[in-house]
């Protein structure tokens, strides 16, 4: 069962299309020429000016150029763009502590205790523009409301989102805002819109359930933030010490590229010794220390639990943004200890092993490594508790053999499950178990309903079968049935529940024929239920 609590209470500093101002801050280009910043031939990022013409996120250069001949192309470069906003987010550091780099261009905060510091959280939003705009000297907005997500778009509009009302907030928003940078949510967003879904009130308007079995766990997590929930369930915990990764260099580490070549191998080893604790990390702390003990550090939270070329692509954008800093921000020697902290995580599991064995000798074959990868994978996003494996237990009835055990837990039966069980359904078992079984009606020849009598015998043979208010549909065999007795040692103990198998003919000539397993209950409106589907 999924554990709700509330959001944290964060501050949101957005520098409006940084890619683009960064690119014109490193090129030199004057901030009110029209200008896109461009990646695959498509724009990712467009100036305000170049709106105004017609530009758009996502649009071809050819049709970006035509709407506005005079546009100023640049290349993507993720490096540049956390190089320049290492200076915003150092100013930003200045007046709060715990900033979190979201993305370039985007920086969290706690809220709730610089707020109360300075007098309010409006106050800390007028005092985090002003430094930010002196300092470094660009443009930005501030919001805050409950949970990152709701916060983030808070920021778009300087909003300060009431505590608790950030799904009063976002309800009218358009659904198109769940696409944001590095989400790749553009295929969802396009399912949703054409399902009629157009706002994120009507999106969080759904039932959790409904979402989860349609849109599976991606729409789960975009309906979490619909709704002003956090993205993940907080299972989230410090993780022992022992799993920070640290390395030295000799010499020490003066260039971009030998930082990101040394990055590759010291993310991997970080990132296997979380895996083989059954942990993702959500948030990564980079610190660093010089050959001349100067003492560097960074936090990036991440909307995804980190892969190793994530935790990779970090650090490059941290040693981009401290080797290439200006003179007196740039650190006086190279880099001689790096250090990596899982400063946050989600917990998972380990790879359990044995779903799909291949080969002999309990050998595992790589399509079940890559099931187990995924299964942990899910649970770093939504929690321990998101996905279960079944062992067969003791029991007469297919439900109630089946227990179902928590990936990574170790799938050991109780033990009963060779002990007599009176009245247990004979192989094979359905396919399908429903949670919540069928209403269904058991009519004979004549069309009188069909019971179960003192002496376990059916008052008829069954010839239709009518399930969940539907039509008739003609029995073409049956077995059964497997009558279950309760409280037989009681005086006046009687057959309480009772099996029977049923084949149906198809509704329609060209429907094909189904088999049912039918549950009858003693004294019990209706008397019959459907318990399960075969294959």
């Amino acid at each position: 069962m999924t554990r709700l609590v509330r959001p944290v209470r964060m501050l949101v500093m957005w520098c409006p299309d940084w890619p683009v101002v960064a690119a014109g801050l490193a090129a030199g280009v004057p901030a009110h020429l029209p200008a896109a910043v461009f990646s695959a031939n498509r724009v990712v990022a467009c100036s305000a000016v170049a709106r105004a013409a017609g530009v758009r996120r996502g649009m071809r250069r050819r049709e970006a150029q035509s709407r506005c001949p005079e546009l100023v192309v640049f290349t993507d470069d993720p490096g540049r763009d956390a190089r320049l906003f290492e200076p915003v987010a150092a100013a930003v550091e200045q007046l709060v502590v715990g900033v979190e780099v979201v993305r370039p261009g985007l920086v969290a905060v706690p809220a709730d205790g610089a707020a109360g510091y300075f007098g309010g959280e409006s106050r800390l939003a007028e005092l985090l523009v002003n430094q930010v705009s002196r300092d470094p000297g660009v443009e930005c907005q501030v919001g805050v409301a409950d949970g990152l997500f709701a916060a983030t778009l808070a920021a778009h509009r300087s909003a300060l989102v009431p505590r608790g009302a950030s799904a009063e907030f976002l309800a009218p928003l358009p659904i198109t805002e769940l696409d944001q940078p590095g989400s790749e949510r553009a295929e969802l967003i396009d399912l949703l819109r054409r399902l009629g879904l157009r706002t994120l009130g009507a999106f969080a308007a759904l039932p959790e359930r409904d979402v989860l079995s349609r849109l599976g766990a991606a729409g789960l997590r975009a309906h979490r933030l619909a709704c002003g929930r956090d993205e993940r369930p907080p299972y989230r915990r410090r993780p022992p010490p022992e799993l920070t990764a640290t390395e030295s260099f000799d010499p020490p580490l003066d260039r971009v590229d030998a930082a990101a070549f040394m990055a590759k191998a010291l993310a991997a080893r970080f990132h296997a010794g979380l895996a083989a604790h059954g942990l993702a990390c959500t948030r990564l702390g980079i610190h660093a220390t010089t050959e001349h003990g100067e003492e560097l550090g960074r936090a990036w939270r991440c909307a995804e639990p980190l892969t190793p070329q994530g935790i990779a692509d970090r650090v490059r954008w941290q040693f981009e943004s401290w080797l290439r800093a200006g003179e007196g921000t740039r650190p006086t020697a190279g880099v001689a200890v790096l250090r990596l902290e899982p400063e946050e995580v989600v917990e998972g599991h380990s790879l359990q092993l044995g779903l799909w064995p291949g080969g002999s000798g309990g050998e595992h074959t790589p399509e079940a490594d890559r099931a187990g990868r995924a299964m942990i994978h899910v649970q770093g996003l939504l929690g321990p508790d998101s996905v279960f494996t079944a062992v067969l237990e003791g029991g007469r009835g297919p439900a109630e053999r089946v227990r179902l055990v928590p990936w990574g837990d170790r799938r050991t039966p109780s033990g009963d499950g060779a002990a007599p069980w009176p009245g247990r359904l004979p192989a094979p078992s359905p396919a399908t178990v429903y949670e919540r079984p069928l209403p269904a009606s058991v009519t004979d020849a004549a069309g009188a309903d069909v019971d179960i009598t003192d002496r376990q015998r059916m008052t008829g043979a069954p010839c239709q079968v009518a399930v969940n208010g539907g039509g008739p549909r003609r029995v073409l065999a049956w077995a059964g049935p497997w009558p279950v007795q309760a409280r037989w040692w009681a005086p006046g103990g009687d057959v309480d529940l009772a099996r029977l198998q049923v084949v149906l003919a198809g509704a329609e000539p060209d429907e094909p024929d189904s088999a049912l397993l039918l549950v009858w209950r003693a004294n019990r409106s209706p008397l019959w239920t459907v318990e399960g589907v075969y294959d």
